[in-house]
């Protein structure tokens, strides 16, 4: 038995945008966001999944949108590449879907809360722990909430670290499945939740089509090149920098063997070049 990487966009699409998945969705959003004390029953996916929307490869995202039975609108967005202007695309989607609501004759107060659920195979906040984060607009000195009508919500999975064992609630199994559902050969025992393993069979390989198979095959194989070319990218950026750092140290011990020349001390060229006075005696002494 074969799944899906739920991480490519075609599968993430397949296992929640179908017309299959509400139960799915339904069950993975209340385990994935923190409503409050409440819980979404009820819900609409808007643009369902469908092949041939999927198969252009110009990027590696793809949304599924929500409306929930409290009439809040969501975006649930897998990305697996971190690239440039991820960020601000982000907040413009949220944003985008937030204002289109408003018809002309609309009034502001009929606007609806926007949710959008980020989901990153990278990490986004280094300095921040938690797996899950949220945002919002607040006051930068009193931290009092400005409206609440936004929220920003990301799901870092580098950052959940957790073997099958250590699975203890139904939050660390959705987070399991969507890491590593596509390198499973059957769905793990304490996956006893209905729909959990509706969403393994969603993933099923042995129920896709041929036409499904060789998207999930190009999907992956596209985002292998990506990932080598800004691996490449890196790389290159790294040594340029590195070079330059060279060149900026290699200037500042020429700056200091002149002024040693001109009998100037060691303290003020220190104080000019930012060596050390160690690091300058060691030139007047060796050239």
């Amino acid at each position: 038995m074969r799944f899906l990487d739920v991480k490519t966009d075609f599968a993430f699409k397949r296992v929640f945008g179908s017309e299959q998945s509400k139960g799915v969705l339904i069950d993975c959003l209340n385990a994935l966001i923190d409503f409050g004390g409440e819980r979404i029953t009820d819900l609409t996916i808007v643009d369902p999944y469908q092949i041939p929307l999927l198969k252009g490869m110009k990027d590696s995202y793809v949304d599924v949108k929500a409306v929930l039975s409290n009439q809040s609108k969501v975006i649930i967005e897998m990305q697996v590449l971190n690239v440039e202007g991820f960020e601000q695309r982000v907040l413009y989607n949220a944003a985008k879907l937030y204002s289109t609501q408003l018809k002309q004759a609309d009034r502001y107060s009929t606007l609806e809360p926007i949710i959008a659920l980020t989901i990153t195979d990278f990490v986004m906040f280094p300095d921040i722990p938690k797996v899950i984060s949220y945002w919002n607009l607040m006051e930068r000195e009193f931290l009092l909430q400005y409206s609440d009508d936004i929220e920003l919500i990301f799901v870092e999975l580098p950052k959940f670290s957790k073997q099958e064992n250590e699975l203890s609630s139904i939050n660390d199994k959705w987070l399991y499945f969507i890491k590593h559902a596509g390198e499973l050969n059957f769905i793990p025992q304490s996956f006893t939740e209905p729909p959990l393993r509706e969403a393994f069979d969603i993933a099923n390989t042995a129920a896709l089509s041929e036409e499904e198979l060789e998207m999930q095959f190009k999907r992956h194989d596209f985002i292998r090149v990506q990932r080598g070319l800004q691996d490449k990218l890196a790389k290159v950026e790294k040594e340029a920098q590195e070079a330059h750092a060279q060149g900026i140290a290699q200037g500042k011990r020429e700056t200091a063997r002149n002024m040693l020349r001109e009998n100037i001390s060691a303290d003020t060229i220190s104080k000019c070049t930012g060596l050390s006075t160690e690091e300058i005696e060691r030139l007047r002494n060796n050239g």
